[in-house]
């Protein structure tokens, strides 16, 4: 494992990979939010009195999405094959399949699935990044933070329906 020097920035390669991980992350994201909108069906759910207003949704993600993409690429910098890189394409797997499975298939209960196991994958891999990269393994602190909270809604959700 290598740290990348500052000399290693100076060329166009690192800030093309930045780009290329910004762009999947949020392109991905932004094309399975287009196609899993909180419908009719949504709507007609009970709710715990803490749940958000569906406003705040697109930003927060819209955030946290540049932040796992940058925290992808600076491990990706350090070492593309490192354990720390094959949880991070695991949890963005999981990711993306939480909302066609919560919003399209109407499934509460494996939905809930899919987010505890997207929270294990987001914990395993900052404690995995630390050892290559602190800033990656803390960008992905107000993933966990969000994460943590949208599994208690799911869960909420799920049981009082």
């Amino acid at each position: 494992m290598t740290v990348p020097s500052l000399a290693d920035y100076k060329t166009p390669r690192p800030w093309l990979t930045l780009g290329i991980f910004l762009v999947v992350v949020i392109g991905v994201g932004a094309l399975i939010g287009t196609q899993s909108i909180p419908g009719e069906w949504y709507q007609s759910l009970a709710k715990p009195p803490f749940n958000p207003p569906n406003w705040i949704f697109g930003p927060v993600w819209f955030t946290l999405y540049v932040m796992i993409a940058v925290a992808g690429w600076r491990i990706w910098m350090v070492d593309p094959h490192s354990g720390a890189m094959k949880i991070w394409f695991a949890q963005m797997a999981l990711n993306w399949a939480w909302s066609p499975v919560w919003f399209i298939g109407q499934m509460l209960w494996p939905a809930f699935a899919v987010i505890v196991a997207l929270l294990a994958l987001i914990v395993a891999f900052i404690v995995v990044a630390r050892k290559y990269d602190k800033i990656a393994a803390w960008l992905f602190a107000p993933y966990l933070a969000w994460v943590s909270f949208a599994s208690l809604l799911n869960f909420s959700i799920a049981a009082l329906n």
